[in-house]
């Protein structure tokens, strides 16, 4: 087995670890209370010399509307970025996307993402917004450098920021923060105690808060629907994921909640033999040698690190935000409303 795979499978079984103590467990141990002390402390001076001036907040001539969480790992973030550019562009904005690109380097400055990007050059997701939504995409560590060359360089009137609650540098005038309505907040610690990047009272602060699956009454909740199956190797090729059932396949999930894409399946009575992988992987040919002649089925985000390998057995299955009516009108009344201002921390 190659370094790099035992390296993930070392990462995969921390991530796991962690995953358990954070969301299983009521209260972390000793030691990782006494490092979220000093965690808690880094944040609030952190955002206290951001709101006093003593670090630069960059402003931008057109909206800036953030997408974040306040937890660790996946809770839809992506999916909702999608489902916001395709909406404002129904309603007469030109939306462009700032994104980290994680675990990719850019080098010295924010580089554009094509339909025909590498993912491994540019970031899985920051690819797969690309494909989805047909609008200008920049990444690079400093959103706000990003955000500045987008501005730059295509003709945008607003900016949405994949991720990046946590990002003070960039200003903004508007916050989304997802929560994940069946884990919401594990126990409730911040890191490493527990998956919080900012303590829950940070949710107070937002503009607009949905909640993917479930929701508390009166909060805004998001559904992601999938029911087709498309290939890898010919995406004129789509089936409905029902057409799987009486044989057993391989489904696969190297993102934030991998339990989420096999509960999406399992709704369909479908039964598979499931494999995870850590977020953000990166996959090789022989990552699936376990397979055989069997189908393998994966989330879109996999898919688009999987094309120059695939064999015509490979499958992914795309999801759609589903959100109420209500949240879009909301959402335009808020960007009418501070069009002329600025949301700062």
């Amino acid at each position: 087995m190659k370094l790099t795979n035992r390296s993930s499978q070392v990462r995969n079984q921390f991530t796991g670890w962690l995953m358990r103590e954070w969301y299983e467990k009521p209260r972390p141990n000793l030691f990782l209370v006494s490092l979220e002390l000093l965690f808690r402390q880094v944040v609030r001076a952190r955002r206290w010399a951001y709101r006093h001036g003593l670090k630069r907040v960059r402003h931008f001539p057109v909206p800036v509307v953030v997408v974040g969480n306040l937890t660790v790992g996946g809770t839809g973030k992506t999916p909702l970025v999608i489902w916001l550019a395709q909406y404002l562009k129904e309603n007469g904005f030109k939306p462009g996307i700032v994104s980290r690109g994680y675990g990719v380097s850019t080098g010295s400055r924010p580089l554009r993402v094509s339909k025909e990007s590498d993912a491994y050059a540019v970031g899985d997701e920051p690819l797969l917004i690309a494909r989805r939504t047909g609008c200008p995409v920049f990444v690079f560590a400093k959103r706000a450098k990003a955000a500045s060359a987008l501005v730059e360089n295509v003709d945008c009137d607003i900016i949405l920021s994949d991720d990046g609650l946590q990002h003070y540098a960039l200003g903004r005038d508007l916050e989304i923060a997802v929560v994940d309505g069946a884990r919401r907040f594990g126990n409730g610690y911040c890191l490493p105690a527990g998956p919080l990047r900012e303590p829950v009272e940070r949710l107070s602060s937002v503009d607009l808060r949905v909640y993917s699956g479930e929701a508390p009454v009166g909060e805004y909740v998001m559904v992601l629907e999938g029911d087709m199956a498309v290939n890898l190797r010919d995406e004129s090729v789509r089936v409905p994921l029902t057409s799987f059932s009486g044989s057993v396949f391989c489904a696969i999930a190297g993102i934030g909640h991998p339990k989420r894409f096999f509960k999406h399946l399992s709704d369909f009575g479908l039964k598979f033999e499931c494999r995870e992988f850590p977020d953000h992987y990166r996959y090789q040919a022989d990552d699936f040698e376990f397979v055989g002649d069997r189908a393998v089925v994966m989330t879109e985000k996999d898919a688009v690190k999987c094309r120059a390998f695939a064999t015509p057995n490979f499958w992914y299955v795309p999801v759609e935000a589903r959100l109420p009516m209500e949240f879009g009108a909301t959402l335009l009344t808020l960007l009418k409303a501070k069009r002329n201002g600025s949301k700062t921390t």
